[in-house]
């Protein structure tokens, strides 16, 4: 998600996510956009001071699924179809010590 997708999301009141579920975008009563990591309250700014560089990359964020999908908390998916963690194209990952 660009800047603006992320701004008119959250301003519309859609849940918009970084990286993971732990971490919700969200807009302060100051009017500006933090990123909060829900376990401890740790928070950041979305932008760097400038304003116009996010504080992560622009596929890491992503909006919330419907209900539905709450229902099954394992289904959250990135929009690029990859999970966290996940190696690029659906590679499967050998566990430690196995590795070439």
């Amino acid at each position: 998600m660009t800047l603006d997708d992320i701004k008119a999301a959250v301003d519309a009141g859609q849940t918009v996510h970084w990286a993971n579920t732990s971490y919700i975008v969200h807009k302060d009563g100051l009017g500006q956009y933090l990123i909060t990591y829900v376990p401890n309250g740790s928070c950041i700014g979305l932008t760097d001071r400038s304003g116009h560089r996010l504080n992560g990359k622009e596929a890491e964020f992503f909006v919330a699924q419907s209900k539905d999908a709450a229902e099954n908390p394992g289904s959250q998916s990135r929009p690029d179809g990859q999970e966290r963690g996940a190696a690029p194209g659906g590679a499967g990952a050998f566990p430690l010590g196995q590795q070439l």
